[in-house]
Protein backbone atom coordinates (compact mmCIF):
# COMPACT_ATOMS: atom_id res chain seq x y z
CA UNK A 1 0.00 0.00 0.00
CA UNK A 2 1.51 3.69 -1.12
CA UNK A 3 2.45 5.39 2.17
CA UNK A 4 1.79 9.41 2.02
CA UNK A 5 4.39 11.21 3.70
CA UNK A 6 3.29 14.67 3.37
CA UNK A 7 0.71 17.11 4.67
CA UNK A 8 -0.59 17.34 1.49
CA UNK A 9 -1.13 21.36 1.77
CA UNK A 10 1.77 23.54 0.33
CA UNK A 11 4.07 24.57 3.67
CA UNK A 12 4.00 28.36 2.70
CA UNK A 13 -0.24 28.73 3.33
CA UNK A 14 0.27 26.79 6.61
CA UNK A 15 -0.70 29.35 9.88
CA UNK A 16 2.89 29.71 11.03
CA UNK A 17 3.58 31.97 8.18
CA UNK A 18 1.24 34.40 8.52
CA UNK A 19 0.66 37.24 11.22
CA UNK A 20 -0.67 36.54 14.88
CA UNK A 21 0.99 32.93 14.58
CA UNK A 22 1.84 32.31 18.48
CA UNK A 23 3.81 29.24 18.86
CA UNK A 24 3.06 26.54 21.58
CA UNK A 25 4.55 26.55 25.13
CA UNK A 26 3.76 24.44 28.06
CA UNK A 27 3.49 26.65 31.22
CA UNK A 28 5.93 25.60 33.95
CA UNK A 29 5.12 23.52 36.72
CA UNK A 30 2.66 21.81 34.12
CA UNK A 31 3.83 17.54 34.98
CA UNK A 32 2.17 14.66 32.48
CA UNK A 33 -1.15 13.60 33.30
CA UNK A 34 -3.44 11.16 31.90
CA UNK A 35 -5.49 12.04 28.97
CA UNK A 36 -9.24 12.71 30.10
CA UNK A 37 -11.72 10.93 28.33
CA UNK A 38 -15.21 12.19 28.33
CA UNK A 39 -17.38 9.73 29.97
CA UNK A 40 -20.30 9.23 27.69
CA UNK A 41 -23.55 10.77 28.41
CA UNK A 42 -26.28 8.56 29.92
CA UNK A 43 -29.44 9.17 28.13
CA UNK A 44 -32.37 10.04 30.18
CA UNK A 45 -34.61 7.11 29.08
CA UNK A 46 -34.82 4.50 25.66
CA UNK A 47 -37.86 3.67 24.32
CA UNK A 48 -37.58 0.97 21.68
CA UNK A 49 -35.77 2.87 18.87
CA UNK A 50 -36.82 6.53 20.83
CA UNK A 51 -33.74 7.57 22.58
CA UNK A 52 -33.80 10.91 24.70
CA UNK A 53 -30.88 12.93 26.51
CA UNK A 54 -30.79 16.07 27.97
CA UNK A 55 -27.63 18.68 27.45
CA UNK A 56 -27.06 21.39 29.99
CA UNK A 57 -24.86 24.33 29.32
CA UNK A 58 -23.22 25.35 32.94
CA UNK A 59 -20.24 27.24 34.56
CA UNK A 60 -17.63 25.52 35.91
CA UNK A 61 -13.94 25.44 37.37
CA UNK A 62 -11.51 23.06 36.02
CA UNK A 63 -7.74 22.18 37.06
CA UNK A 64 -6.51 22.77 33.68
CA UNK A 65 -2.83 24.58 35.57
CA UNK A 66 -1.30 24.21 38.68
CA UNK A 67 -2.86 26.63 41.28
CA UNK A 68 -6.15 28.52 40.81
CA UNK A 69 -8.90 26.69 38.98
CA UNK A 70 -9.52 28.44 35.62
CA UNK A 71 -13.57 29.18 34.99
CA UNK A 72 -14.57 27.51 32.30
CA UNK A 73 -17.99 26.53 30.65
CA UNK A 74 -18.90 23.17 29.50
CA UNK A 75 -22.18 20.73 28.52
CA UNK A 76 -22.97 19.13 31.67
CA UNK A 77 -19.23 19.31 32.95
CA UNK A 78 -17.27 21.82 34.04
CA UNK A 79 -15.41 21.78 30.54
CA UNK A 80 -16.60 20.72 26.71
CA UNK A 81 -18.80 17.93 27.57
CA UNK A 82 -19.76 13.84 27.51
CA UNK A 83 -19.58 12.08 24.86
CA UNK A 84 -23.18 11.37 23.12
CA UNK A 85 -23.63 8.43 21.35
CA UNK A 86 -26.54 7.86 18.78
CA UNK A 87 -27.20 5.31 15.86
CA UNK A 88 -28.12 5.18 12.72
CA UNK A 89 -31.85 5.17 11.99
CA UNK A 90 -32.50 6.37 15.83
CA UNK A 91 -34.94 9.48 16.55
CA UNK A 92 -33.19 11.31 19.14
CA UNK A 93 -34.67 13.78 21.88
CA UNK A 94 -32.95 16.30 23.20
CA UNK A 95 -33.92 18.82 26.00
CA UNK A 96 -31.48 21.56 25.57
CA UNK A 97 -30.71 23.57 29.19
CA UNK A 98 -28.97 27.03 29.38
CA UNK A 99 -27.68 27.47 32.76
CA UNK A 100 -24.81 30.10 31.50
CA UNK A 101 -25.40 33.66 32.38
CA UNK A 102 -25.51 34.70 28.67
CA UNK A 103 -27.95 33.19 25.52
CA UNK A 104 -26.65 30.73 24.00
CA UNK A 105 -27.13 27.94 21.07
CA UNK A 106 -26.71 24.16 20.69
CA UNK A 107 -25.05 23.73 17.11
CA UNK A 108 -24.66 19.94 15.95
CA UNK A 109 -21.24 20.42 13.26
CA UNK A 110 -21.74 17.57 11.14
CA UNK A 111 -25.33 15.94 11.97
CA UNK A 112 -27.70 15.95 9.11
CA UNK A 113 -30.62 17.71 11.18
CA UNK A 114 -33.45 20.11 10.06
CA UNK A 115 -32.75 23.98 9.99
CA UNK A 116 -32.16 26.67 11.19
CA UNK A 117 -33.95 25.72 14.67
CA UNK A 118 -32.91 21.99 15.09
CA UNK A 119 -29.57 22.61 13.65
CA UNK A 120 -28.99 25.27 16.38
CA UNK A 121 -26.95 28.12 15.03
CA UNK A 122 -27.93 31.83 15.42
CA UNK A 123 -31.70 31.37 14.83
CA UNK A 124 -32.12 28.84 17.39
CA UNK A 125 -30.98 30.84 21.29
CA UNK A 126 -31.72 29.56 24.34
CA UNK A 127 -32.03 31.71 26.55
CA UNK A 128 -30.14 32.21 30.70
CA UNK A 129 -32.88 29.51 32.45
CA UNK A 130 -34.66 28.13 29.26
CA UNK A 131 -34.72 24.93 28.17
CA UNK A 132 -35.90 23.77 24.53
CA UNK A 133 -36.50 20.53 23.11
CA UNK A 134 -35.46 19.02 19.80
CA UNK A 135 -35.81 16.09 18.04
CA UNK A 136 -34.44 14.16 14.31
CA UNK A 137 -33.42 11.42 12.95
CA UNK A 138 -30.12 9.76 12.18
CA UNK A 139 -29.78 9.78 8.99
CA UNK A 140 -26.18 9.04 8.25
CA UNK A 141 -23.65 6.50 9.00
CA UNK A 142 -20.97 6.13 11.45
CA UNK A 143 -18.87 9.33 12.36
CA UNK A 144 -17.38 11.57 15.06
CA UNK A 145 -19.57 14.99 14.45
CA UNK A 146 -19.35 17.19 17.29
CA UNK A 147 -21.66 20.11 19.41
CA UNK A 148 -20.50 23.61 19.98
CA UNK A 149 -21.44 26.95 20.55
CA UNK A 150 -22.62 29.33 17.70
CA UNK A 151 -24.73 32.36 19.01
CA UNK A 152 -23.90 34.65 16.06
CA UNK A 153 -21.15 36.77 16.35
CA UNK A 154 -20.02 35.23 19.78
CA UNK A 155 -19.60 32.04 19.02
CA UNK A 156 -16.00 31.86 19.30
CA UNK A 157 -15.90 33.32 22.79
CA UNK A 158 -18.10 30.16 24.11
CA UNK A 159 -16.27 27.89 22.24
CA UNK A 160 -13.23 29.51 23.79
CA UNK A 161 -14.78 29.62 27.06
CA UNK A 162 -15.21 25.04 26.46
CA UNK A 163 -18.53 24.60 24.73
CA UNK A 164 -17.71 21.91 22.42
CA UNK A 165 -18.44 17.91 23.17
CA UNK A 166 -18.10 14.93 21.02
CA UNK A 167 -21.30 13.47 19.34
CA UNK A 168 -20.59 10.10 18.06
CA UNK A 169 -22.64 7.90 15.44
CA UNK A 170 -22.69 4.27 15.13
CA UNK A 171 -24.07 1.96 12.73
CA UNK A 172 -24.12 -1.75 11.65
CA UNK A 173 -21.55 -1.40 9.42
CA UNK A 174 -18.62 0.15 12.16
CA UNK A 175 -19.83 -2.38 14.16
CA UNK A 176 -18.59 -5.57 11.23
CA UNK A 177 -15.42 -3.48 10.49
CA UNK A 178 -12.10 -5.24 12.54
CA UNK A 179 -11.18 -1.93 14.27
CA UNK A 180 -10.48 -0.67 17.77
CA UNK A 181 -13.60 0.04 19.24
CA UNK A 182 -13.77 -0.44 22.83
CA UNK A 183 -14.13 3.50 24.32
CA UNK A 184 -11.52 4.64 26.78
CA UNK A 185 -9.38 1.81 26.13
CA UNK A 186 -8.68 0.97 22.85
CA UNK A 187 -10.36 3.89 21.18
CA UNK A 188 -9.87 7.82 22.08
CA UNK A 189 -11.72 11.12 20.90
CA UNK A 190 -8.64 13.36 20.50
CA UNK A 191 -10.04 16.88 21.13
CA UNK A 192 -7.47 19.05 20.02
CA UNK A 193 -7.34 22.84 21.07
CA UNK A 194 -5.16 25.78 22.40
CA UNK A 195 -5.80 28.95 24.64
CA UNK A 196 -3.66 31.41 26.42
CA UNK A 197 -4.09 31.96 30.47
CA UNK A 198 -4.05 35.02 32.26
CA UNK A 199 -3.46 34.81 35.88
CA UNK A 200 -4.74 30.97 35.21
CA UNK A 201 -7.92 32.72 33.72
CA UNK A 202 -9.36 32.90 30.02
CA UNK A 203 -9.76 36.51 28.70
CA UNK A 204 -11.29 35.97 25.13
CA UNK A 205 -11.38 39.94 24.75
CA UNK A 206 -7.57 40.30 25.85
CA UNK A 207 -7.09 37.97 22.77
CA UNK A 208 -9.11 38.51 20.49
CA UNK A 209 -7.60 39.00 16.77
CA UNK A 210 -9.93 39.21 14.10
CA UNK A 211 -7.48 37.34 12.02
CA UNK A 212 -8.01 34.65 14.12
CA UNK A 213 -7.47 33.83 17.69
CA UNK A 214 -4.17 31.75 18.66
CA UNK A 215 -3.52 29.79 22.24
CA UNK A 216 -0.17 29.82 23.92
CA UNK A 217 -0.85 26.22 25.41
CA UNK A 218 -2.04 22.97 23.55
CA UNK A 219 -5.23 21.54 25.38
CA UNK A 220 -5.66 17.75 24.60
CA UNK A 221 -9.60 17.10 25.88
CA UNK A 222 -8.66 19.73 28.42
CA UNK A 223 -5.85 18.53 29.17
CA UNK A 224 -1.86 19.95 29.38
CA UNK A 225 0.74 17.78 28.94
CA UNK A 226 -1.47 14.47 28.26
CA UNK A 227 -0.46 11.19 27.89
CA UNK A 228 -1.91 7.53 27.27
CA UNK A 229 -1.43 3.98 28.50
CA UNK A 230 -1.58 1.85 25.54
CA UNK A 231 -2.75 -1.53 26.73
CA UNK A 232 -3.64 -3.03 23.41
CA UNK A 233 -1.64 -3.25 20.04
CA UNK A 234 -3.85 -1.14 17.97
CA UNK A 235 -5.27 2.20 19.03
CA UNK A 236 -7.86 3.69 17.60
CA UNK A 237 -7.89 8.02 17.70
CA UNK A 238 -10.75 10.09 16.90
CA UNK A 239 -8.82 13.58 16.02
CA UNK A 240 -11.15 16.56 16.22
CA UNK A 241 -9.71 20.06 15.53
CA UNK A 242 -11.33 22.40 17.89
CA UNK A 243 -9.07 25.71 18.01
CA UNK A 244 -10.56 28.84 16.75
CA UNK A 245 -8.05 29.12 14.21
CA UNK A 246 -5.20 26.82 14.96
CA UNK A 247 -4.25 24.03 12.00
CA UNK A 248 -2.87 20.92 14.07
CA UNK A 249 0.15 19.33 11.58
CA UNK A 250 0.05 15.91 13.20
CA UNK A 251 2.64 12.96 13.34
CA UNK A 252 4.19 10.80 15.53
CA UNK A 253 7.84 10.57 16.32
CA UNK A 254 9.92 7.82 14.58
CA UNK A 255 7.82 8.12 11.47
CA UNK A 256 5.52 5.70 12.80
CA UNK A 257 2.90 5.41 9.92
CA UNK A 258 -0.77 5.92 10.62
CA UNK A 259 -3.69 4.33 8.66
CA UNK A 260 -6.87 6.61 8.20
CA UNK A 261 -9.79 5.17 8.08
CA UNK A 262 -12.37 8.43 8.81
CA UNK A 263 -13.32 12.27 7.60
CA UNK A 264 -15.76 14.56 9.21
CA UNK A 265 -18.61 12.75 8.24
CA UNK A 266 -17.86 8.72 7.46
CA UNK A 267 -14.79 6.31 6.65
CA UNK A 268 -13.04 6.38 3.99
CA UNK A 269 -13.96 3.96 0.92
CA UNK A 270 -10.47 2.69 1.33
CA UNK A 271 -8.09 2.82 3.86
CA UNK A 272 -4.76 4.95 3.12
CA UNK A 273 -1.40 5.16 5.49
CA UNK A 274 -0.09 8.81 6.08
CA UNK A 275 2.95 10.24 8.13
CA UNK A 276 1.67 13.35 8.64
CA UNK A 277 -1.92 14.46 8.76
CA UNK A 278 -3.21 18.07 9.06
CA UNK A 279 -6.24 19.08 10.97
CA UNK A 280 -7.33 22.68 10.41
CA UNK A 281 -10.61 24.27 12.58
CA UNK A 282 -13.79 21.94 12.73
CA UNK A 283 -11.82 19.18 10.38
CA UNK A 284 -12.50 15.58 12.21
CA UNK A 285 -9.89 12.56 10.68
CA UNK A 286 -9.85 9.28 12.39
CA UNK A 287 -6.76 6.79 12.04
CA UNK A 288 -5.79 3.79 13.61
CA UNK A 289 -1.58 3.21 15.22
CA UNK A 290 0.02 0.11 15.81
CA UNK A 291 2.27 -0.20 17.88
CA UNK A 292 3.55 -3.78 16.47
CA UNK A 293 7.02 -2.77 16.67
CA UNK A 294 7.16 -1.20 20.15
CA UNK A 295 7.76 -3.15 23.80
CA UNK A 296 6.53 -2.45 27.20
CA UNK A 297 8.09 0.31 28.71
CA UNK A 298 8.48 2.31 25.61
CA UNK A 299 7.26 5.67 25.30
CA UNK A 300 5.86 7.05 21.80
CA UNK A 301 4.76 10.48 21.45
CA UNK A 302 2.30 12.81 19.14
CA UNK A 303 3.57 16.22 17.31
CA UNK A 304 2.21 19.05 15.65
CA UNK A 305 4.98 20.35 14.11
CA UNK A 306 8.28 19.81 16.14
CA UNK A 307 5.98 20.36 19.58
CA UNK A 308 4.94 17.35 21.67
CA UNK A 309 1.10 17.11 22.35
CA UNK A 310 0.55 13.53 23.55
CA UNK A 311 2.41 10.50 25.32
CA UNK A 312 1.63 7.12 24.08
CA UNK A 313 3.31 4.68 26.71
CA UNK A 314 3.40 1.13 25.82
CA UNK A 315 2.25 -1.46 28.45
CA UNK A 316 2.14 -5.44 27.39
CA UNK A 317 -0.64 -6.34 24.87
CA UNK A 318 -1.48 -9.11 23.01
CA UNK A 319 -0.72 -9.77 19.25
CA UNK A 320 -3.54 -8.48 16.97
CA UNK A 321 -2.98 -9.30 13.30
CA UNK A 322 -6.99 -8.05 12.07
CA UNK A 323 -6.06 -6.91 8.41
CA UNK A 324 -8.69 -4.21 7.59
CA UNK A 325 -10.69 -4.88 4.31
CA UNK A 326 -9.87 -3.08 1.05
CA UNK A 327 -13.46 -1.18 0.78
CA UNK A 328 -14.26 -0.11 4.58
CA UNK A 329 -17.52 2.47 3.20
CA UNK A 330 -19.14 2.90 0.28
CA UNK A 331 -20.53 6.34 -0.06
CA UNK A 332 -23.52 7.46 -2.22
CA UNK A 333 -22.22 9.02 -4.60
CA UNK A 334 -25.65 10.37 -6.74
CA UNK A 335 -25.78 12.13 -10.29
CA UNK A 336 -25.98 15.93 -10.00
CA UNK A 337 -28.88 17.68 -11.29
CA UNK A 338 -28.30 18.60 -15.18
CA UNK A 339 -31.15 21.62 -14.73
CA UNK A 340 -28.90 23.14 -11.84
CA UNK A 341 -25.98 25.72 -12.32
CA UNK A 342 -22.16 25.40 -11.02
CA UNK A 343 -22.79 27.47 -7.47
CA UNK A 344 -20.03 30.28 -7.03
CA UNK A 345 -19.13 30.80 -3.20
CA UNK A 346 -15.71 33.15 -2.62
CA UNK A 347 -14.26 33.58 0.61
CA UNK A 348 -12.60 37.06 0.25
CA UNK A 349 -10.62 38.84 3.11
CA UNK A 350 -11.40 37.76 6.33
CA UNK A 351 -15.03 39.06 6.70
CA UNK A 352 -16.58 38.16 3.57
CA UNK A 353 -18.55 35.32 1.60
CA UNK A 354 -19.46 36.31 -2.12
CA UNK A 355 -18.38 40.17 -1.14
CA UNK A 356 -20.82 40.30 1.19
CA UNK A 357 -20.68 40.30 5.21
CA UNK A 358 -22.98 37.64 6.87
CA UNK A 359 -26.76 38.86 7.74
CA UNK A 360 -28.72 37.00 9.90
CA UNK A 361 -32.25 37.78 8.05
CA UNK A 362 -30.65 37.72 4.51
CA UNK A 363 -30.81 34.64 2.33
CA UNK A 364 -27.90 34.01 -0.15
CA UNK A 365 -29.06 30.99 -1.94
CA UNK A 366 -31.74 28.89 -2.55
CA UNK A 367 -31.29 25.12 -3.33
CA UNK A 368 -34.40 22.40 -3.59
CA UNK A 369 -34.52 19.81 -1.24
CA UNK A 370 -32.14 16.51 -2.34
CA UNK A 371 -30.98 18.17 -5.55
CA UNK A 372 -27.48 17.53 -5.49
CA UNK A 373 -25.22 20.26 -7.27
CA UNK A 374 -21.96 21.35 -8.13
CA UNK A 375 -20.56 24.02 -5.61
CA UNK A 376 -16.99 25.93 -6.69
CA UNK A 377 -15.70 26.73 -3.47
CA UNK A 378 -12.88 29.65 -4.03
CA UNK A 379 -10.30 31.25 -1.43
CA UNK A 380 -9.76 34.72 -3.03
CA UNK A 381 -7.01 35.78 -0.93
CA UNK A 382 -3.62 35.53 -3.07
CA UNK A 383 -1.15 33.26 -2.08
CA UNK A 384 1.27 35.98 -0.97
CA UNK A 385 -0.61 36.89 2.12
CA UNK A 386 -3.29 34.46 2.15
CA UNK A 387 -4.06 31.32 4.36
CA UNK A 388 -6.10 28.43 4.40
CA UNK A 389 -9.83 29.18 5.08
CA UNK A 390 -11.56 25.71 6.39
CA UNK A 391 -15.45 26.03 4.44
CA UNK A 392 -17.59 24.46 6.20
CA UNK A 393 -21.45 23.95 4.98
CA UNK A 394 -24.12 23.00 8.05
CA UNK A 395 -26.92 20.45 8.12
CA UNK A 396 -24.97 18.72 5.09
CA UNK A 397 -22.64 16.45 3.78
CA UNK A 398 -20.52 16.97 0.89
CA UNK A 399 -17.77 14.74 -1.48
CA UNK A 400 -15.18 16.28 -3.05
CA UNK A 401 -14.58 16.25 -6.94
CA UNK A 402 -11.48 18.03 -7.13
CA UNK A 403 -9.14 20.83 -6.49
CA UNK A 404 -8.14 23.59 -9.65
CA UNK A 405 -10.14 20.67 -11.49
CA UNK A 406 -7.17 17.91 -10.50
CA UNK A 407 -7.83 15.12 -7.92
CA UNK A 408 -8.56 15.61 -4.80
CA UNK A 409 -6.39 14.80 -1.94
CA UNK A 410 -6.05 10.91 -1.05
CA UNK A 411 -7.73 11.25 2.26
CA UNK A 412 -10.95 13.44 0.75
CA UNK A 413 -11.58 10.95 -2.14
CA UNK A 414 -14.71 9.04 -1.42
CA UNK A 415 -15.29 10.12 2.31
CA UNK A 416 -18.33 12.44 3.59
CA UNK A 417 -17.14 15.82 3.97
CA UNK A 418 -18.50 18.95 5.89
CA UNK A 419 -15.70 21.17 6.35
CA UNK A 420 -12.37 21.07 3.89
CA UNK A 421 -9.27 23.76 3.88
CA UNK A 422 -9.06 25.81 1.12
CA UNK A 423 -5.84 27.05 -0.26
CA UNK A 424 -5.17 30.69 -1.58
CA UNK A 425 -6.09 31.38 -5.03
CA UNK A 426 -7.80 27.56 -4.93
CA UNK A 427 -11.20 26.54 -6.34
CA UNK A 428 -12.37 23.35 -4.84
CA UNK A 429 -15.49 21.61 -6.44
CA UNK A 430 -17.62 20.10 -3.99
CA UNK A 431 -21.18 17.42 -4.30
CA UNK A 432 -23.59 18.99 -2.25
CA UNK A 433 -27.21 17.77 -1.31
CA UNK A 434 -29.29 18.55 1.67
CA UNK A 435 -31.65 15.85 3.33
CA UNK A 436 -33.44 17.99 5.21
CA UNK A 437 -35.27 21.10 4.08
CA UNK A 438 -34.27 24.52 6.08
CA UNK A 439 -32.08 27.69 6.70
CA UNK A 440 -28.30 26.45 6.83
CA UNK A 441 -25.44 28.46 7.31
CA UNK A 442 -22.32 28.00 5.38
CA UNK A 443 -18.61 30.05 6.30
CA UNK A 444 -15.14 29.99 6.83
CA UNK A 445 -14.58 27.84 10.53
CA UNK A 446 -11.52 29.97 11.83
CA UNK A 447 -14.28 31.19 14.58
CA UNK A 448 -12.85 35.18 14.25
CA UNK A 449 -13.83 35.15 10.66
CA UNK A 450 -17.49 33.85 10.89
CA UNK A 451 -17.88 36.01 13.63
CA UNK A 452 -16.61 39.17 11.42
CA UNK A 453 -18.90 38.04 8.66
CA UNK A 454 -16.98 35.26 6.67
CA UNK A 455 -20.82 33.60 6.61
CA UNK A 456 -23.54 33.20 4.35
CA UNK A 457 -27.08 31.32 4.61
CA UNK A 458 -29.03 29.43 2.08
CA UNK A 459 -32.44 28.41 1.78
CA UNK A 460 -33.50 24.38 1.40
CA UNK A 461 -36.87 24.65 0.20
CA UNK A 462 -39.18 21.73 -0.11
CA UNK A 463 -41.19 21.39 -3.31
CA UNK A 464 -44.25 19.46 -1.16
CA UNK A 465 -44.41 23.19 0.72
CA UNK A 466 -42.54 25.76 -1.19
CA UNK A 467 -43.79 28.65 0.31
CA UNK A 468 -42.71 27.37 3.78
CA UNK A 469 -41.09 30.74 5.46
CA UNK A 470 -38.50 30.59 8.46
CA UNK A 471 -38.36 33.05 11.36
CA UNK A 472 -34.77 34.20 11.77
CA UNK A 473 -32.70 36.42 14.53
CA UNK A 474 -31.77 39.82 13.75
CA UNK A 475 -28.33 41.46 14.98
CA UNK A 476 -30.73 44.00 17.00
CA UNK A 477 -32.46 41.55 18.96
CA UNK A 478 -29.54 39.49 19.97
CA UNK A 479 -27.89 42.81 20.83
CA UNK A 480 -30.55 44.07 23.06
CA UNK A 481 -30.50 40.24 24.61
CA UNK A 482 -26.80 40.12 25.36
CA UNK A 483 -26.93 43.88 26.57
CA UNK A 484 -29.67 42.77 29.11
CA UNK A 485 -27.84 39.84 30.59
CA UNK A 486 -24.86 41.58 30.56
CA UNK A 487 -26.32 44.81 32.41
CA UNK A 488 -24.71 46.77 29.78
CA UNK A 489 -25.84 49.34 27.31
CA UNK A 490 -26.22 47.89 23.33
CA UNK A 491 -23.20 49.84 22.62
CA UNK A 492 -21.44 48.67 24.89
CA UNK A 493 -21.31 44.96 23.82
CA UNK A 494 -18.30 43.27 22.85
CA UNK A 495 -19.30 42.10 19.23
CA UNK A 496 -16.30 40.57 18.24
CA UNK A 497 -15.83 41.10 14.07
CA UNK A 498 -18.46 43.56 14.67
CA UNK A 499 -17.05 46.91 16.19
CA UNK A 500 -13.52 45.77 15.11
CA UNK A 501 -15.47 46.48 11.31
CA UNK A 502 -16.60 49.48 12.33
CA UNK A 503 -19.88 48.49 11.95
CA UNK A 504 -23.20 49.84 13.50
CA UNK A 505 -24.58 47.78 16.28
CA UNK A 506 -28.35 47.67 15.31
CA UNK A 507 -27.82 46.68 11.81
CA UNK A 508 -25.46 44.13 9.82
CA UNK A 509 -25.35 45.30 6.11
CA UNK A 510 -26.03 47.98 4.08
CA UNK A 511 -28.87 49.20 2.05
CA UNK A 512 -26.68 48.71 -1.22
CA UNK A 513 -25.28 45.30 0.18
CA UNK A 514 -28.84 43.88 0.83
CA UNK A 515 -30.25 44.81 -2.78
CA UNK A 516 -26.56 43.43 -4.28
CA UNK A 517 -27.78 39.81 -1.94
CA UNK A 518 -31.32 39.69 -3.62
CA UNK A 519 -30.29 40.04 -7.26
CA UNK A 520 -28.07 37.03 -6.50
CA UNK A 521 -30.28 34.70 -5.11
CA UNK A 522 -33.12 35.69 -8.28
CA UNK A 523 -30.18 35.08 -10.43
CA UNK A 524 -28.73 31.74 -8.91
CA UNK A 525 -32.91 30.88 -8.84
CA UNK A 526 -33.39 32.21 -12.56
CA UNK A 527 -30.47 30.13 -13.40
CA UNK A 528 -31.65 26.59 -11.92
CA UNK A 529 -34.75 26.62 -13.55
CA UNK A 530 -33.16 28.07 -16.95
CA UNK A 531 -31.16 24.89 -17.29
CA UNK A 532 -29.11 24.06 -19.61
CA UNK A 533 -30.36 26.99 -21.97
CA UNK A 534 -26.32 28.91 -21.84
CA UNK A 535 -27.52 31.20 -18.86
CA UNK A 536 -25.47 28.96 -16.21
CA UNK A 537 -21.80 31.11 -16.17
CA UNK A 538 -23.97 34.07 -16.72
CA UNK A 539 -26.35 33.87 -13.64
CA UNK A 540 -23.68 31.95 -11.16
CA UNK A 541 -20.74 33.43 -12.58
CA UNK A 542 -20.31 36.91 -14.25
CA UNK A 543 -23.38 38.88 -13.05
CA UNK A 544 -22.97 36.92 -9.68
CA UNK A 545 -19.56 39.17 -9.82
CA UNK A 546 -20.78 41.90 -11.88
CA UNK A 547 -23.18 42.42 -9.05
CA UNK A 548 -20.96 42.31 -6.17
CA UNK A 549 -18.63 45.12 -8.19
CA UNK A 550 -21.66 47.69 -7.97
CA UNK A 551 -21.84 47.22 -3.98
CA UNK A 552 -20.82 49.44 -1.46
CA UNK A 553 -19.18 47.89 1.37
CA UNK A 554 -17.90 48.95 4.64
Amino acid sequence: MTVYPDYFYAEKDFDKNHMGYKPLTIPAGVEAQPLAVPPLLAPDKVDGNDIYYTIEAQEGESQILPGKKTKTWGYNAPLLGQTLVVKTGQRVHVRLKNSLPVLTSFHWHGMEVPGPITDGGCHAPVYPGEEKDIEFTVKQPAALTWLHAHPCPSTAMQVWMGLAMGVVVTDDNEARLPIPKNYGVDEFPIILQDRTFHDNQLDYRADYDPMGVFGEVPMINGVVRPYVDVTTQKVRLLFLGGSDRREWRLHFENDLTMTQIGGDDSFLRHPIDVKKLLIGPGERQQVIVDFAGYKEGDVVSLYTDDFKLVEFRIHAFEKDDRELPFNIFTPDDPAVNSEAPVRHVTMDDHDKINGLRFAMDRIDMKQTLNSVEYWDVTNTNNSASGMLHPFHIHGAHFLVVSRNGQKPYPNEINVYKDTIEVGPGETVRLKVYFQNAGVFMYHCHIIEHEDAGMMAQIQIVDPKDPDKTYKLMDMETITNAFAEEMGVEPGEVFMPGMDVEDMDMGACFHAAEAETSRRLVEAVTAASRAGHEGHHDAASGASHHDAISGASHH
